[in-house]
């Protein structure tokens, strides 16, 4: 086993439990599990909200796990499951503070967190580099790609060369591009020779090091599994995006929990602006192609203008069959000027099923414009559904999780209570923005809600079905059966009706602020629409009375 430092919480440790406590009491399908330590300062701990549970169902087949906090010396040991949402922003599934970095810490928070997941284990993970944690991924989720995050490996690769980059600065440059852009592993084998050549560095231990774990952070060996971005598709951007800017090196602990709650709601935020956006707003089209008209209307605004420049990039790269057997055919696609960077798709047209040497489609889960330039050779006008991820389109939410991951859900009537809870709030989110288009369905929206408290208010005596309640504590699973005895049935029973009541009022209550501030915005952006029509006004007089003199 393992073994490595051991922090402690000090005072702040019993203010972040508390906290926890009060997340769980206000909401059960808040999780939080503590291992290891009775007077939890010097214990493991992890929590993940409702938001976050419920975020996961949808957009958990890619996952980030961040540790850049307690590896920089940061003065909280502070890591976080992330990934990316519709709109490939991104999206928050749990944190944890990592006291004792050890081999069982690890596996403890990742089967923790696994549980928490309701036991569904993602497509791939990337983390920093680091032993213990490779072996918690090979243990608790065998099936999950694992990928080294590029640019820790980079950065690494600059602490153990510094040497070499101070004295070489080109180095830098040709050996990120011999990692990034090279699209084969024979053209990055004799890319990665010349370099270590043409540098004199072919003895240098980290460098082989680093070759022979190649398959775990090497882009061209990932392209087959995947990972969810859009962006630049080779890994080396940083990874602790959710909560840059919030937890720096003089966050405390008594600041962490204020912190990470302002994150959240920024991101929530940015993520209904984007929302906005999509719904509301209508992307300018650059071909007469139905397939781009069928996907503006498919996917949010940012996967599509990513569609579209791979789809308007097919004008630039003509399709040319080279080989053909049956229903299946092979093209040859590349970009006038670049034959040396051709790409082979096969085409199987009895099952429109495409395949790319790129594998774009793999790891991004977006068409690539090779396999469109066949499609456009083929004529074939609109995308085939096995080419559209839903977890990339504007319906990405849509359908009940109970329904749609029924059979990966433990049965618990506290997992039923948080996929409850998660619907009516998705449901309560839509009605918002749906109510907030116009001061006449503002009113009509608030009328409706105050009808349903009203509703909710007259059935709760009629008694929920009982809940399991608890958490882990220590390591150890301690939890109160609500179906034990018909007397401790009908009391929690009650417990729950006046609880759910609460939850829903707060719901209500935030609900009405969220139309205000949605109303007050509207107000706003049409009054700044109204003075920017006013100096238009003006400006065209003035240019009148000008032309006149």
């Amino acid at each position: 086993m393992s073994g490595g430092r051991q922090r402690t919480l000090g005072g702040g440790g019993q203010h972040l439990l508390d906290h926890l406590k009060r997340m769980n009491a206000e909401n059960p399908a808040f999780f939080y599990a503590i291992q290891g330590d009775n007077d939890h300062t010097g214990g493991n701990i992890f929590w993940a909200d409702a938001t976050s549970r419920m975020n996961y169902s949808y957009f958990g087949d890619a996952v980030i796990f961040d540790t850049t906090y307690k590896m920089n010396g940061y003065r909280v040991p502070f890591s976080s499951f992330t990934g990316y949402n519709h709109h490939g922003q991104p999206v928050l599934f749990g944190c944890a503070l990592i006291l004792d970095e050890s081999e069982s810490s690890y596996i403890w928070l990742f089967q923790t967190w696994l549980h928490a997941m309701s036991g569904r284990c993602p497509v791939s993970i990337t983390s920093d580099p680091n032993p213990l944690l490779q072996v918690a991924v090979t243990q608790v989720l065998p099936e999950t790609r694992h990928r080294l995050c590029l640019s820790a490996m980079f950065r690494e690769t600059r602490e153990k060369l510094a040497h070499l980059y101070q004295s070489h600065p080109t180095f830098e440059t040709e050996f990120k591009k011999c990692i990034t852009e090279t699209e084969t592993i024979d053209e990055f084998d004799s890319c990665w020779q010349s370099l270590l050549e043409r540098y004199y560095i072919m003895d240098s231990e980290w460098l082989q090091s680093m070759y022979n774990a190649r398959q775990q952070w090497l882009p061209v060996c990932m392209r087959d599994t995947f990972f969810g971005e859009i962006s630049r598709g080779d890994g080396s951007e940083p990874i602790n995006l959710f909560f840059d800017g919030y937890v720096n090196v003089s966050t405390t602990i008594q600041m962490l929990m204020k912190q990470y709650e302002k994150a959240i709601a920024s991101w929530h935020d940015m993520e209904l602006k984007a929302d906005y956006e999509t719904t509301n707003t209508s992307p300018i089209l650059k071909t007469p192609s139905p397939m781009e008209k069928q996907a503006a209307n498919l996917y949010t605004r940012r996967i599509f203008m990513k569609f579209q420049e791979e789809l308007v990039e097919t004008l630039a790269n003509p399709a040319t069959k080279i080989d053909e057997s049956g229903t299946v055919a092979t093209y040859r696609v590349a970009k006038f000027g670049e034959d040396h960077k051709a790409h082979a798709v096969t085409f199987n047209s009895f099952e429109m099923k495409a395949n790319c040497s790129c594998q774009t489609f793999e790891y991004s889960g977006i068409i690539c414009r090779h396999i469109l330039a066949v499609f456009r050779a083929k004529n074939v006008l609109t995308l085939p559904s096995q080419y559209i991820l839903k977890r990339w389109t504007r319906n990405a939410k849509s359908g009940a999780v109970s329904d749609e991951h029924a059979s990966e859900l433990p049965n618990s009537s506290q997992e039923s209570l948080t996929v409850r809870y998660n619907n009516l709030r998705l449901d309560a989110i839509k009605y918002v923005e749906e109510g907030a288009k116009s001061i006449h369905i503002y009113n009509v929206a608030l009328d409706a809600l105050k009808e349903a408290a009203k509703k909710v208010a007259a059935v709760k005596n009629q008694g929920p079905t009982p809940t399991q309640v608890g958490t882990l504590v220590n390591g150890v699973g301690h939890e109160l059966q609500a179906n034990q005895g018909s007397q401790m049935a009908t009391h929690q029973s009650a417990d729950e009706k006046e609880k759910k009541v609460r939850e829903l009022t707060a719901d209500l209550e935030n609900i009405n602020r969220r139309c205000e501030v949605y109303r007050a915005n509207l107000l706003a952006v049409l009054r700044d629409m109204e003075e920017q029509k006013l100096k238009l006004s003006v400006k065209v007089q003035n240019a009148r009375l000008s032309l006149k003199e």
